[in-house]
């Protein structure tokens, strides 16, 4: 009795941690990202949760932007709360699509890209590359007038805009929240470019 209770024990035990996270990226098979492109996702935490509602106009809650990490289509993103370790801080990620579109992080998603001009799509992804490389961390201030921390969207704005294009123009939005207040760039400023153009939504 005592060996078919051990070995239904250790059955379980495999099964558990064989069983991963149990979350899976909500990307598409076969999605075919370039430099450039934006991603967009509605999360499922308060954050996300405030973010939507500061955004009543939008669907997303975060966005991030693909780069070419040595041959490798990767997404450089500014997020708080979303620890790669123990003691991980609040800053400039570089992580898969995969991970970044993780069911844990987001219900829904969208890819939009820059219409004919893949020129200034990858100088802004070359941008962000460099963002990354130094470190930049995340701006709970909301404060894109200082690119010494930046948050989501200032990220993206901030590496478009030194690319030659600036995709939420002067459009910022005064938000009260207890204890803030914040003047920034919300995911719909950057979403409903006309520049832009959609290649998929999941």
């Amino acid at each position: 009795m005592k060996n078919v209770l051990f070995v239904a024990v250790l059955a379980l035990v495999v099964l558990v941690s064989c069983s991963g996270t149990g979350f899976v990226s909500i990307l598409p098979d076969g999605c075919k990202l370039k430099a450039g492109d934006l991603v967009f996702r509605r999360g499922n935490g308060i954050t996300s949760r405030a973010v939507l509602m500061a955004d009543q106009r939008g669907g997303y809650s975060h966005v991030g932007i693909v780069v070419d990490s040595c041959g490798k289509m990767m997404v450089v993103h500014a997020v708080p709360d979303e620890p790669d370790y123990e003691g991980d801080i609040d800053r400039v990620k570089m992580e898969t699509p995969e991970k970044f579109f993780l069911s844990v992080n987001a219900k829904i998603g969208e890819v939009k890209r820059l219409k004919g001009d893949t020129a200034t799509a990858a100088r802004a992804a070359r941008y962000a590359v460099e963002v990354y490389e130094r470190g930049v961390l995340f701006d709970h201030d909301y404060d894109d007038t200082d690119t010494t921390e930046m948050y989501c969207c200032e990220l993206v704005e901030h590496v478009y805009k030194k690319a030659g294009l600036s995709l939420a123009g002067d459009t910022r939005h005064d938000i009260l929240l207890p204890g803030m207040r914040l003047h920034c760039i919300l995911p719909s400023d950057l979403c409903d470019n006309e520049r832009l153009e959609s290649i998929i939504s999941f």
